[in-house]
């Protein structure tokens, strides 16, 4: 079965559209990566400053082979002037979970 990925981003309010827009921004970035097979990003709706970032992957290799490669360019390019923007995420844990059990609507 697949594997999970969740990144656990702390974001301030004032960094919140910022993370959002660079997200949106980057919209098929991963689509086409061996083994990719599904993204989210999810929006804290209360009481809490972190959001998730959710992938599954069909191995654990396709996503190591994605962070070694795609995701780091995707993280490691620079701004006008030569200087990365500044980070919108205060802090960032990264969460490893195996697919045991998945459901999916039934057909009617």
């Amino acid at each position: 079965m697949s594997i999970v990925k969740i990144n656990v981003l702390t974001v301030p309010d004032e960094q919140r559209e910022v993370l959002e827009k660079r997200f949106a921004s980057r919209a098929g970035s991963v689509e086409n990566s061996d083994g990719f097979e599904w993204f989210e990003l999810l929006r804290p709706a209360e009481g809490t400053d972190q959001y998730l970032v959710y992938t599954r992957w069909a191995s654990e290799a396709d996503f190591d082979k994605w962070m070694a490669t795609s995701m780091r360019g995707a993280h490691g390019g620079s701004a006008e002037g030569g200087e990365r923007p500044k980070p919108a995420a205060s802090g960032s844990t990264l969460w490893s979970f195996e697919v045991v059990q998945q459901a999916a609507p039934k057909k009617g």
